[in-house]
């Protein structure tokens, strides 16, 4: 078997090639676009290179026939957080063959022993965690846009190399042709009437208000979560900028009290019910296969990306209210029947209980797996946090 680092245009197409192998039967599995993988490893689109580095590998048999692939990387600002330094894997992707799995492995971990880390993490992004974050272990079913899919198999091959599981992450369902729990209604209108709040869907007008409001409501909900880092305003004006065509502004929501930030809510359409069908290019025909389903309504899911509510007014029923007004707007589209909550940490009990509030049903769980690169160093999981401490 041959590893052999990414880093031309024969290798890319190489790397882009193995999930489709590994998925040419799976019905369940929807290929990224091309494009959208290259541009995190891509410096001057990804802000994790500012003060980061990725590399990627593919692996091959003797008679050059791909095994799998998988990519390193780490961000020197999150990796300080833990008591170890860690680093991370991801974009794994690999036959049924433990050996192979362990070369890639095993390139990943020595690549970031060279750099001073301590442990890894995988499979994950390089980047924000609402994408390409966690194995998926159990709950085989379409896959909704950002969320991880693989074989079963795959768990096998992480936790006989020596990952450990790190934490679990749940995502939930709620089917909108049922009516919400009417507990759940009294309360959010409750909240939604009380003075003082307002609340408001996202607006091109005042971009620049909203991507502040979203910065400080975001840093402030998760400031106390272990590899917390700030977001930059920029940051989420690129991504406005590149998920313009999957994005809408009526799903993007933000609660106010007394005018002042408190909550934010991103749910986006899961664009992967046409992206299944487009084979990980968006050429010319793809652009207009994309345009004509979206208008075909053939997208009747959604996902919720990110929730964040400012500590002081966590357990105050703002979320509810949030979602007594994104109610009404779904009710104008009757075509979204699905609404993906993903994810949910088993580390945060809080926004479980507002999942199974709101009458969402467990699905899917993924785990995000720890190698310690001491072997013999004590293996702790991920902290549960509360409100105003870790």
């Amino acid at each position: 078997m041959k590893l052999e680092i990414v880093d031309n245009k024969k290798t890319k197409r190489l790397f882009h090639k193995v999930p489709k192998l590994i998925y040419k039967d799976d019905k369940n599995w929807a290929c990224p676009m091309d494009s959208m993988v290259e541009e995190i490893f891509d410096p001057a689109k990804n802000p994790s290179f500012r003060n980061g580095e990725a590399i990627r590998w593919i692996l091959t048999d003797d008679q050059k026939n791909l095994l799998g692939r998988i990519s390193a990387f780490v961000d020197y600002n999150k990796s300080k957080v833990y008591e170890q330094p860690t680093g991370s894997c991801g974009f794994f992707e690999c036959v049924d063959d433990q050996k192979a799995a362990d070369m890639l492995f095993d390139a990943a971990r020595d690549w970031l022993k060279e750099r001073g880390l301590e442990a890894m993490d995988g499979p994950v992004n390089f980047g924000e965690n609402y994408v390409n974050w966690g194995l998926l272990v159990d709950g085989f079913m379409p896959q909704g846009y950002g969320m991880p899919y693989n074989p079963v198999y795959y768990q096998n091959l992480f936790e006989t190399y020596g990952f450990k599981l790190y934490f679990k992450q749940f995502s939930y369902h709620l089917d909108y042709t049922l009516p919400f729990p009417e507990r759940f209604w009294k309360i959010a209108e409750w909240v939604a009437k009380k003075p003082g709040y307002s609340f408001k869907h996202f607006s091109e007008k005042e971009a620049d208000k909203f991507v502040q409001d979203f910065c400080h409501i975001y840093d402030e909900a998760w400031a106390f979560h272990e590899n917390h880092k700030p977001l930059n305003k920029e940051d989420m004006f690129d991504f406005l900028k590149d998920a313009k065509a999957i994005l809408d502004p009526e799903m993007l929501w933000f609660a106010y009290h007394d005018g002042d930030p408190i909550a934010s809510f991103i749910m986006i359409p899961d664009v992967n019910q046409i992206f299944r069908r487009l084979n990980g290019k968006m050429n010319l025909l793809n652009i207009l296969k994309f345009l004509y389903y979206k208008k075909k309504n053939v997208i009747t899911r959604t996902r919720i990306l990110v929730m964040g509510v400012v500590p002081r007014f966590q357990k105050s029923g703002i979320e509810s209210a949030i979602f007594y007004h994104q109610d009404k707007l779904m009710k104008k589209k009757p075509q979204y029947k699905e609404v993906e909550l993903s994810w949910a940490g088993d580390f945060n009990p809080k926004i479980i209980s507002l999942y199974e509030s709101v009458g969402g049903k467990h699905v899917k769980t993924h785990y995000t797996m720890r190698y310690l690169f001491d072997r013999n160093k004590v293996f702790s999981r991920a902290p549960i946090i509360g409100v105003g401490k870790k």
